[in-house]
C-alpha cells in the first residue's frame, strides 16, 4: 500500500475535516484496487497536489504514467472532460478514468514546472501560448463561467459593504464592471480555468504541457487573470509594479493573441476579487500576521495599478 505523504494528510484534515480523515483512511486501498485494474506498479515516490495524490507508475506495456486520485470535491468533476476534449493538445494524454473514484491514468510529464524559469517573459510567454491553443470548443456539459457572473457581482457587493478595505469605488466598480459587460456573454470555449506556473509541467512529448484543470467553458481572457494573480511573489520585488504588471499583460496578450484590454480588465476583477478573498480566509501561504496583511496591501496595490487605463 502506498504511504499518504503526511503534509498532504494533515492539510486534507484541516481543509475537509471529518470527510477528509475518512477517505484518507480510504485512499492506500483506493490506490490499490485501481493499480490491480489498470495494470500498473507503483514506480517511485509518492507526490501530491493540493486536492490530490499523484502516484508515478509503470505499465508493462505502455510504459511510464502517473495514477492521480483527488478528493472528492464539485471543483474535480470536470478535469477528465477537459483532458479528453484537448486529446494531448497542450496537455497530457488521459489513458484511464474513474470518475467515481476522481481518479485517472494520466501521461507522465516531468517534476519541474513553468515556475522554476527565472526568465519572467518565457514564464508569460510559454502560459500565453498554451492558453492559445487550449481554447477549444468546449464540449456540453461543462460549467460555463456566465453561469456564474450573478454570484460575482453578488460576492463583490457583498465584500465591499462587510469588510475593512482600503480599495477604492473606483477600484471595485471597474471589478463590478467587468462581470456585467464580459461575464455574461462569455464563449463556449474550452479554458483552463487555473492556468498559473505550476500547473504547467516540463515534458518530453512536448516542451511544456498543463495539468490541473478546472475544466470551464468561457473566455480565454479569464486566465490571463488567473496567471497574473498567481505570480504576485515575483512581482512582489520589483521597483516598479505599474510596469512589470503591464509588460506581463502585453506578453501574455499577444502570445495568447487575446485583445489586450479584456485581458486587463479581467487581471482586475481576479485582483480585486482576491483582495476580498484574503481578508475573508487568508492566502494558502499566509493565513494570518504580518505576511498576510502585506499579501492583502499587495493585493489591492495591484488591483489599483490594473484599474489604470479603465
Amino acid at each position: 500500500m502506498i504511504v499518504i505523504p503526511e503534509v498532504f494528510a494533515r492539510t486534507t484534515v484541516e481543509r475537509e475535516g471529518e470527510p477528509g480523515a475518512a477517505w484518507l483512511a480510504e485512499l492506500p486501498a483506493i490506490v490499490d484496487g485501481l493499480l490491480d485494474r489498470w495494470g500498473c506498479v507503483p514506480d517511485g515516490e509518492v507526490m501530491h497536489g493540493g486536492v490530490g495524490v499523484i502516484v508515478p507508475v509503470r505499465r508493462p506495456v505502455e510504459g511510464p504514467a502517473v495514477l492521480k486520485v483527488s478528493f472528492p470535491h464539485p471543483g474535480n468533476v470536470h478535469e477528465p472532460d477537459a483532458f479528453v476534449a484537448w486529446g494531448g493538445r497542450g496537455a497530457v494524454l488521459l489513458y484511464e478514468r474513474d470518475d467515481d473514484r476522481f481518479a485517472m491514468l494520466l501521461e507522465r510529464a516531468r517534476t519541474s514546472t513553468l515556475e522554476d524559469v527565472q526568465d519572467g517573459d518565457e514564464v508569460v510567454t510559454v502560459a500565453g501560448r498554451l492558453n492559445r491553443r487550449l481554447a477549444v470548443p468546449a464540449p456540453p456539459g461543462l460549467p460555463r463561467l456566465r453561469e456564474q457572473a450573478d454570484a460575482w457581482e453578488e460576492q463583490l457587493g457583498k465584500d465591499a459593504a462587510e469588510l475593512t478595505h482600503a480599495l477604492s469605488s473606483r477600484v471595485v466598480d471597474a471589478a463590478v464592471a467587468t462581470v456585467r459587460e464580459l461575464g455574461r456573454t462569455q464563449p463556449d470555449t474550452l479554458i483552463h480555468g487555473d492556468l498559473h506556473a505550476r500547473n504547467i509541467l516540463r515534458a518530453d512529448r512536448e516542451p511544456w504541457l498543463a495539468v490541473d484543470p478546472k475544466g470551464y467553458a468561457g473566455d480565454p481572457a479569464y486566465d490571463g487573470g488567473t496567471l497574473l494573480k498567481t505570480r504576485a511573489l515575483a512581482l512582489l520585488a520589483v521597483d516598479d509594479l505599474g510596469k512589470a504588471v503591464h509588460r506581463t499583460l502585453d506578453v501574455f496578450a499577444e502570445a495568447a493573441e487575446l485583445d489586450r484590454e479584456r485581458t486587463r480588465r479581467w487581471a482586475q476583477f481576479h485582483a480585486v476579487q482576491t483582495a476580498f478573498w484574503g481578508r475573508r480566509h487568508g492566502f494558502r501561504i499566509a493565513r494570518s500576521g504580518p505576511w498576510l496583511d502585506r499579501l492583502t496591501e499587495f493585493a489591492d496595490h495591484l488591483a489599483g495599478v490594473l484599474t489604470e487605463g479603465s
